[in-house]
């Protein structure tokens, strides 16, 4: 699969079948992504990877701080500015609109619609997750090299057949998490990410992006 492809083909999948990935897939790609791009070559980024009876115990501790009503942990960050400005609102109600419709959830089922968040916190069926920590003391340029780091991981997957979803929505219950792998007190946990096989004949929606001339400026000749 060459680059151009891998980008095209990967979205955030969002039902995933239960086959079980191999460890040694998991591991070639976990190593070819830390070639990404990282500042000073700080690699600021601490990944664990759960699979198995771990996982199945990360998805039953959180679901039932769900089912409880449990609203979550205290934010360790903001996932969003609190008054997002034009056009990013209307970027962010309009791919909620598209995800929405194509699951046929009408926009009043709030049931259907707190059911496809939760979710989230069973990865979607996925029978891999990977849990990405930063140290709190970096800063932006370091959050910036998580995302590189995180698409190229993406890109990888794609590489070898597999699909993912990366979840920013695990950082809502972050002590669960912490509690299943046992990151450093200075860690921040930045997302989740499922990763697995996708389920057949549950293909998600493909969010539309803004033309290019709403985000790039040629400037020379």
């Amino acid at each position: 699969m060459d680059v151009y492809t891998a980008v095209e083909s990967r979205r955030a999948v969002r039902a995933f079948t239960a086959e079980s990935i191999s460890p040694l897939v998991l591991e070639r790609v976990l190593t070819a992504a830390a070639r990404a791009p990282s500042g000073a070559n700080l690699q600021p980024w601490n990944i664990y990877v759960v699979t198995g009876a771990a996982l199945e115990e990360v998805k039953r501790r959180t679901g039932e701080r769900v089912a409880a009503g449990d609203p979550g942990d205290e934010p360790e960050y903001r996932m969003y500015p609190p008054d997002l400005p034009p056009p990013y609102r209307e970027r962010r109600a309009a791919a909620a609109e598209q995800r929405y419709r194509a699951l046929g959830i009408d926009r009043a089922d709030t049931r259907a619609r707190a059911a496809q968040v939760a979710a989230n916190w069973d990865c979607f069926g996925a029978t891999a997750a990977l849990f990405c920590y930063v140290d709190r003391v970096m800063g932006p340029p370091q959050w910036a090299d998580l995302g590189m780091y995180l698409q190229t991981v993406m890109l990888l997957l794609r590489a070898e057949g597999l699909h993912s979803c990366p979840q920013m929505a695990w950082s809502v219950y972050h002590r669960t998490i912490a509690r299943a792998v046992s990151p450093p007190d200075d860690a921040i946990l930045f997302c989740g990410m499922s990763i697995g096989f996708e389920e057949p004949g549950v293909r998600g929606p493909r969010i539309a992006r803004v033309p290019l001339g709403e985000t790039v400026t040629f400037i020379g000749g």
